[in-house]
C-alpha cells in the first residue's frame, strides 16, 4: 500500500520538474540597451571564473554602483533560450548559443560593452578582479575609450 501512495508523489515532483524545465526554453530574453552602454557577460555553467564574476557583481559595493550606469545582461553558453538583440549592425532574435559563437566566444566569462546602437567598444575574455573591472566600467561610461588605450588608462588610473 505504501509503494502505491508513493507513486503519485514521484510522479508529481517529476511532472513539477518537467514544467519548470519546458517554461524556461520559452522565455526569451531581450539584450537591447537603453541606456547609452551595456555590459554582455557570456558565461558557461562549468566555470569557475564565471561563479566568481557572479559573486564579485553581487556583493562587491563599488561595482554594484557602477554597473546601474549601463544596463546588465548575461548570456549562458550552453543555452538554446531565444535572445533578442542588437550587436554588430544586424538586429534580430536567435539563441543564446548561436549569439556567443557569433560574438566570437570561446573563453569564459567573456565581457562585452556595447553601445545602444549595438556597437560592441570593449571586448574582455576572461575574469576581470573587481577593482580592475569598476575601472573598466568607467573607461567605457566616460568614452574613454575614444580617446585612449585601455592599458594606457588602467596604468594611469593605477587599476
Amino acid at each position: 500500500m505504501r509503494k502505491l501512495l508513493l507513486i503519485p508523489i514521484i510522479f508529481s515532483l517529476f511532472v513539477s520538474c518537467q514544467r519548470s524545465e519546458v517554461k524556461d526554453t520559452f522565455q526569451q530574453k531581450d539584450i537591447k540597451t537603453q541606456k547609452d552602454y551595456a555590459m554582455l557577460v557570456v558565461e558557461s555553467e562549468s566555470c569557475i571564473y564565471c561563479k566568481q564574476l557572479e559573486k564579485d557583481l553581487r556583493e562587491n559595493q563599488q561595482l554594484k554602483e557602477k554597473i546601474h550606469s549601463l544596463d546588465f545582461f548575461r548570456l549562458n553558453y550552453e543555452s538554446n533560450a531565444k535572445v533578442s538583440y542588437r550587436l554588430l549592425g544586424q538586429e534580430g532574435i536567435t539563441t543564446e548559443n548561436n549569439l556567443a559563437r557569433t560574438l566570437g566566444v570561446n573563453s569564459f566569462p567573456h565581457i562585452f560593452f556595447y553601445t545602444k546602437d549595438g556597437d560592441i567598444v570593449l571586448s574582455l575574455p576572461g575574469y576581470v578582479p573587481p577593482r580592475t573591472l569598476s575601472c573598466i566600467i568607467d573607461y567605457v561610461s566616460n568614452k574613454e575609450y575614444e580617446r585612449r588605450k585601455l592599458q594606457d588608462y588602467l596604468r594611469d588610473r593605477e587599476c
